[in-house]
């Protein structure tokens, strides 16, 4: 059984991540808001804001074998509307927080025989899209954090991948979502004709975390419905 930490576990990609991974797997899982109820013998339970909480309050396990860093943000609105705070307050939650959870279990992750982090892109990263330049710039930076930390830590047999998700069905879409009218027009955007679902994104992390991925480092993967790669 490995020792898995998800930050951001109580709801959304971090949830579904959490609900796959603890049938075989310790969680140590660290959210604002925790999640009274996802109940599981194996989910170590923290409430924490990763921005500013303490990570030295928790005892985690002296073995790490995998991070999984899931808080996120949508931040839509026209460039003139973004305020520096935007910018500020978007690269703190997905930039600086992974940053911060990384260098906090570093020794742990370099106890294990085969660790893996996985942090979360954004298809906006790639793909030019309106009203997205906060957040298309904070998750360029989680992919570049990616490769960086992939060739920095590979010597210590520590794996770094990242996910890139197009609009997935969670709380942190809900505005985007919030109408049949929206939901509709959000899937045909898509080459599948759909929005993603947490489950799926949360099958790719419970990969990447696992050994089945054990020979692949410094990837970004789209999980996107094709929103990233294919053009109609």
């Amino acid at each position: 059984m490995k020792n898995i930490v998800i930050i951001g576990y109580g709801k959304g990609i971090g949830l579904a991540t959490a609900k796959i991974l603890s049938g075989h797997h310790k969680i140590i899982g660290i959210s604002r808001t925790g999640n009274p109820e996802l109940q599981h013998p194996n989910i170590e339970v923290h409430r924490m804001d990763i921005i500013s909480g303490n990570l030295d309050d928790i005892a985690f396990p002296e073995v790490v074998d995998g991070l999984v860093y899931a808080p996120g943000s949508i931040n839509l609105k026209p460039f003139n509307r973004l305020s520096h705070d935007d910018f500020k307050n978007d690269f703190e939650i997905n930039v600086l927080g992974a940053v911060k959870a990384i260098q906090k279990l570093l020794p742990n992750l370099k106890k294990s025989e085969s660790a893996s982090i996985v942090m979360f892109s954004s298809v906006a990263a790639k793909t030019g899209m309106p009203f997205h330049a906060s957040v298309a710039a904070s998750k360029s930076a989680v992919e570049g954090l990616t490769k960086s930390l992939a060739a920095e830590l590979s010597s210590h047999k520590i794996r770094v991948n990242a996910i890139a998700p197009s609009l997935t069905d969670t709380d942190l879409a809900y505005q985007l979502l919030s109408t049949p009218e929206k939901r509709e027009s959000s899937a045909r955007r898509h080459p599948l004709q759909r929005i993603g679902h947490a489950d799926e994104i949360g099958e790719m992390a419970a990969f990447l975390i696992s050994d089945k991925s054990s020979w692949i480092t410094g990837q970004v993967f789209g999980v996107d419905g094709g929103m990233g790669s294919v053009k109609l």
